[in-house]
């Protein structure tokens, strides 16, 4: 079973063209696939593959839906933010946002939201946890 598998990650968008153009600007990825019959874009993502495909329904899901790993939170932050990223802020037992990063103990975290609102995850692990996660290696494009 699985001789040959691979897992994606799958984000929905109402407007295939704008979601591109985020992607681009934004995130700084271009598609490594387009099917454009089935309104599908691939991108690589750290070396995981995202789907963005067209769906009426994106947008309607009030969880995290991508989960992004970096070495330095503070830096990528700040860069997303020069791009016109706006990050949620948060107060809730247990997560609380102060300038739009949350500490949760061994893990910093921000969260923002692509052009559809699917809710986009910025984690920085403690060093300890980004050796089990990411083998050590900084992060890749």
């Amino acid at each position: 079973m699985f001789e040959k598998l691979m897992a994606t990650a799958v984000l929905p968008v109402t407007d295939l063209d704008r979601a591109k153009r985020w992607w681009h600007d934004v995130l700084d990825r271009d598609p490594i696939y387009t099917d454009a019959a089935a309104e599908n874009l691939f991108y690589d993502v750290g070396g995981a593959v995202v789907l963005v495909y067209r769906t009426d329904f994106a947008g309607t899901a009030k969880n995290t839906a991508l989960n992004l790993v970096t070495d330095d939170i503070d830096r990528d932050v700040a860069e997303l933010r020069s791009r016109g990223v706006e990050f949620h802020d948060y107060d809730f037992p247990g997560l609380k946002t102060v300038d739009g990063i949350a500490d949760l103990g061994g893990l910093r975290g921000a969260w923002f939201s692509d052009t559809e609102d699917n809710i986009i995850a910025l984690g920085e692990p403690s060093p300890e946890m980004r050796e089990r996660v990411m083998g050590g290696a900084r992060a890749v494009g």
